[in-house]
């Protein structure tokens, strides 16, 4: 029997959609022929998750798992197509198997993580929901000598991590609970990227009240609304939730805390989602039938 070659692994996988253990599988019953292999697999439930693997999962899950010493956490977004399907226990499930998984593994790789068994539960299933299921990213914070990680997930929807030097457990919850509702967009003043700075700046001196303005003046003007967009979007400088009298590192400093950094994932964020018209799919099923 010819050995199956990477490339025809890959090429069935990308006419299929399947997983790479399963189109090894189909290539080897087949003797290598690749059209033997799609029509075998085509007579099996196999080609079901690959006809679901373009459809958009924009919906689902983040979990978070912390060890118990605080030392370091990981967050991962599990997709599926629709939130009735988060909300199955079947999808829960398996969440919390790949979960357990990165935080075993302490990589941020999916492809490295999900080869072989997890790859097989993916898809199996999306045969038995019957939607398409993605585990679409992870992340592994750890946190500095002596210091903490804080998880605190709201609704399975949005998970957040935050690190502490410093500090304990339940203050970086609380942290990352007000992380979870304000959603900051640095940890810290100087973590702000310079081209964010730039364009703040640009939009700054667009505005009506600055037109005509002495170049010396019109600098002040800009520090100064530069300084407020900083505090605004920055974590240790925003009002606490809790007590907006103090700021979040007015928070964490009461208790030996200085907040670090943070890691906040919210499900289906940056993902374009389809508009799907149901009634002219269900004419265009009814015409092919």
């Amino acid at each position: 029997m010819a050995a199956i070659s990477a490339s025809q692994v890959k090429e069935l996988r990308e006419r299929t959609g399947l997983g790479m253990m399963e189109c090894k599988k189909a290539l080897t019953e087949a003797g290598g022929d690749i059209e033997v292999a799609i029509e075998n697999l085509r007579k099996s439930s196999g080609l079901k998750a690959a006809k679901k693997a373009g459809r958009t999962a924009a919906e689902g899950a983040v979990v978070t798992r912390v060890a118990d010493d605080g030392r370091y956490g990981v967050v991962v977004e599990i997709n599926s197509e629709t939130d009735f399907v988060a909300r199955d226990d079947n999808f829960k499930a398996f969440a919390d198997k790949i979960a357990d998984a990165f935080f075993t593994a302490k990589i941020e790789d999916v492809a490295a993580v999900m080869e072989g068994a997890l790859e097989t539960a993916r898809e199996q299933l999306v045969q038995k929901i019957g939607e398409n299921i993605g585990v679409r990213r992870c992340a592994v914070v750890e946190a500095p000598e002596g210091g903490v990680v804080g998880e605190y997930v709201h609704g399975g929807r949005i998970g957040v991590l935050t690190v502490l030097k410093g500090g304990n457990a339940e203050v970086a919850k609380d942290v990352a609970m007000h992380v979870a509702a304000i959603n900051p967009a640095v940890a810290r003043p100087e973590d702000m990227p310079q081209e964010k700075l730039d364009a703040e700046k640009a939009i700054i001196l667009a505005q009506p009240d600055m037109a005509g303005k002495p170049e010396q003046i019109a600098e002040k003007m800009v520090q100064g609304r530069l300084k407020k967009y900083l505090a605004e979007n920055s974590l240790t400088e925003q009002p606490f939730v809790k007590d907006p009298n103090q700021t979040v590192a007015e928070f964490a400093k009461t208790a030996g805390g200085e907040v670090v950094g943070f890691t906040r994932f919210e499900v289906g964020e940056g993902i374009e989602k389809e508009e799907v018209d149901f009634a002219k799919e269900v004419m265009e099923q009814a015409g092919r039938s």
